[in-house]
């Protein structure tokens, strides 16, 4: 099908998903890994005549036309110093990490003037289908032409191609996931620092607290550079967990000051810019997206039988971290629009429970100020709450810093604390997502939400 030769440094998963897909489709495909791997990939993929493996990223260089790293986003700049001063006179390059601003900078440090710029990013992982799947195009350097001699190569995907500049597709990732995350791992430490099983405490049973729980467990049972890459690598991702740790402190001081008014009166500034007023047409954009039989339905532990109050500082500290950073999350929810289709199915899942938890706090004027009052008058809290201030300081401390082996200690210290209970967890937070995505998608097509 085609002439030009695509090369694939670093064959991962994602690396060999790319080489089989494109080299099926008629492309021939250069590739590499580290040395060590030289003889294994040769022999997996022997039967390939479209496929040639080298035993360096040099030989991929002097011969492809346009070359992908499939390299992790901390690792970039080191690989592309090392074989970017080879790349083909001419010649496009990109990357597939998700974070772009160290891929973007290591390209233009390390490669000739001639070279051009054609970044990508697959928005799912290599097990998924690609089909009409996201798949962002980033023009950085480069003539049209050049893109669409990219996009000619990627169509083989079916994808859905959207185009997008690194600082803007880092900043919807950023907005989407970073404080999301932060969110759900200072929970995790929180609970750890006072010995607890959430799903063992009354106060933690039900409702809001089985998609906290679920979704906490969800991300301690992946791996910790999958969360250190976004947050530390991204710089828009560290302002806002920045912030977000802001935000727990200044509630919390606020708290336990008993400044009643001050707290209110920021508690309903915040839900007026994200939420809007009750009853207003911003407010009353569409149906819940979280409703009570759905929430009740998975836990971990058992319900008691009365609903225990809770302060809910996670989520009143998020809606404030999106008032001050000025982000509006309706923004990057909903598949259709063009930002949100930057988002991966995993992480539109994950912000949706997020921001329908969220969501179905602020927009129950009862149930907030319920919250309000727990967390200016009952000391039930106070103990988890000066907790959870403690791991979020600590984790945008880490980030900050940019420390990937004290952000990696921290998550695993706290993954061998919950680990026995990840493989149930995981098959109730599956159903849970599933059940909720179906009651979604059956609403849409009733004309309910």
């Amino acid at each position: 099908m085609g002439e030009a030769v695509v090369g694939i440094i670093g064959m991962g998963d994602m690396g060999k998903m790319y080489a089989r897909r494109i080299s099926d489709a008629g492309w021939r495909v250069h590739a590499c890994d580290v040395p060590d791997k030289y003889e294994q990939l040769k022999a997996e993929f022997s039967g390939r005549p479209n496929i040639t493996i080298f035993p360096n990223g040099h030989l991929v260089s002097r011969s492809s036309d346009w070359i992908m790293y499939s390299v992790e986003a901390k690792n970039m700049d080191a690989v592309v110093s090392a074989y970017g001063p080879s790349t083909k006179q001419g010649a496009i390059v990109g990357g597939q990490t998700s974070t772009k601003a160290p891929e973007i900078a290591a390209f233009e440090a390390h490669l000739p003037a001639d070279v051009e710029i054609v970044s990508c990013h697959s928005l799912h992982g290599p097990g998924v289908n690609p089909k009409g799947q996201p798949l962002v195009i980033i023009q950085h350097r480069a003539s049209d032409a050049s893109v669409t001699l990219v996009r000619k190569i990627l169509s083989c995907f079916e994808p859905n191609f959207v185009p997008l500049s690194a600082e803007k597709h880092d900043r919807i990732t950023a907005d989407t996931q970073a404080v999301t995350h932060a969110a759900f791992l200072s929970m995790g430490t929180a609970w750890q620092a006072n010995n607890q099983f959430p799903w063992q405490v009354p106060r933690y049973v039900g409702g809001i607290e089985n998609v906290k729980i679920n979704l906490m467990l969800r991300i301690y049972s992946n791996k910790w550079h999958v969360y250190a890459g976004l947050a530390i690598l991204n710089p828009s991702a560290k302002q806002q967990i920045r912030q977000y740790a802001t935000s727990v402190t200044e509630l919390v001081k606020l708290m336990t000051g008993g400044h009643r008014k001050a707290f209110t009166e920021r508690i309903y500034a915040a839900r007026k810019a994200v939420f809007g007023d009750p009853g207003s047409k911003k407010e009353g954009r569409e149906e819940l997206l979280l409703q009570d039989e759905l929430l009740d339905r998975f836990s971990l532990g058992e319900k008691s039988a009365e609903r225990v109050k809770n302060s809910q500082l996670s989520l009143l500290a998020m809606v404030d971290c999106w008032w001050k950073l000025g982000i509006v999350p309706y923004d990057h929810m909903i598949c259709s629009t063009p930002d949100a289709d930057v988002m991966t199915a995993d992480a539109i899942q994950l912000f949706r429970l997020w921001l329908g938890i969220t969501e179905y706090l602020y927009r129950n004027p009862e149930l907030l100020d319920e919250c309000i009052e727990t967390a200016l008058s009952d000391r039930t809290f106070v103990q988890d709450d000066l907790e959870f201030c403690f791991a979020a300081r600590d984790w945008s401390a880490r980030v900050s810093l940019g420390h990937m082996d004290g952000y990696r200690e921290k998550f695993e210290t706290i993954q061998t604390y919950f680990a026995p209970r990840f493989e149930e967890a995981t098959k109730v937070g599956n159903e849970m997502i599933r059940t909720i995505e179906e009651n979604l998608s059956s609403r849409k097509k009733s004309g309910g939400g």
